[in-house]
């Protein structure tokens, strides 16, 4: 089996054990059936996992879009739903360029030599919803696992310098520069995401979410065969984000 079938049939696996407790708890739950829509955003911070590793700091950017959420069932304290969002993201991976004595590396006009890339992707996630708590008045707690597909827009690159300095002692510690003049291959990204947060809903004014979520990314946006630089090329990110949503059934 290939790394990519390997890597597909992991993510049907996870896809398959999120789903079975919905679907048993679906069969011998309370009812419910309330189909809820509205928006979120907040920050996305992303890095790219690379090997061989090139270093790096944390690429902070934006995330927002719209969310849907149809809650099916109550198994004793447990509200049981299925949520999804699809949302514009700002990732992508910001290098922490220093020397051998973690000191900021200079460019030929003087400046610390800076060097990031920003790829936007639109990303839609479907995630196993649990909550306990009040359900219509008051606060909840959550969480949520799922699988999550994404299509790159744009690739932007930002870098204040030519060519990148690599003398002995003076230039950069971390000598992996492949990625900075290499072309996305990969512009479909999937992989697993997962997160945890508070509720809180009022009849008049609607439903109010404040989540953390981690998202692992299963596809390299680089190619990783035996032929291919980087082994690996995957995106790890850590979201922060608030959600707004209002029933349009109860």
């Amino acid at each position: 089996m290939t790394e990519t079938n390997s890597k597909v049939v992991r993510l049907i696996f996870a896809i398959a054990m999120l789903a079975l407790p919905v679907a048993s708890w679906a069969q011998i739950g309370s009812h419910r059936n309330v189909f809820s829509i509205g928006a979120n955003a907040g920050a996305v911070l992303s890095t790219v996992g690379f090997d061989p590793e090139v270093s790096q700091k944390q690429h902070v950017g934006f995330t927002g879009g719209f969310s849907w959420r149809y809650t099916s069932e109550k198994y004793f304290s447990t509200i049981c739903s299925i949520a999804g969002e699809v949302n514009i993201a700002s990732l992508g991976w910001k290098e922490d360029i220093v020397d051998v004595n973690d000191r900021p590396v200079i460019n030929s006009n003087g400046a610390q030599e800076e060097y990031s890339r920003t790829l936007t992707y639109v990303q839609i996630p479907v995630f196993a919803h649990l909550a306990w708590g009040k359900e219509r008045q008051g606060f909840n707690f959550f969480v949520q696992a799922g699988p999550q597909i994404g299509i790159m827009l744009s690739d932007k690159t930002t870098k204040n310098y030519d060519e990148p300095n690599l003398d002995a002692g003076t230039g950069r510690s971390n000598t992996i520069v492949e990625q900075e003049s290499m072309d996305i291959q990969h512009k479909f990204d999937y992989g697993i995401a997962a997160g945890l947060g508070l509720e809180y809903s009022n009849k008049h004014l609607g439903r109010f979410l404040l989540e953390g979520r981690y998202y692992y990314g299963l596809g390299n946006i680089f190619g990783s065969s035996k032929r291919d630089y980087f082994s690996k090329s995957n995106f790890g990110n850590i979201v922060i984000k608030a959600t707004w949503l209002v029933d349009l059934t109860k």
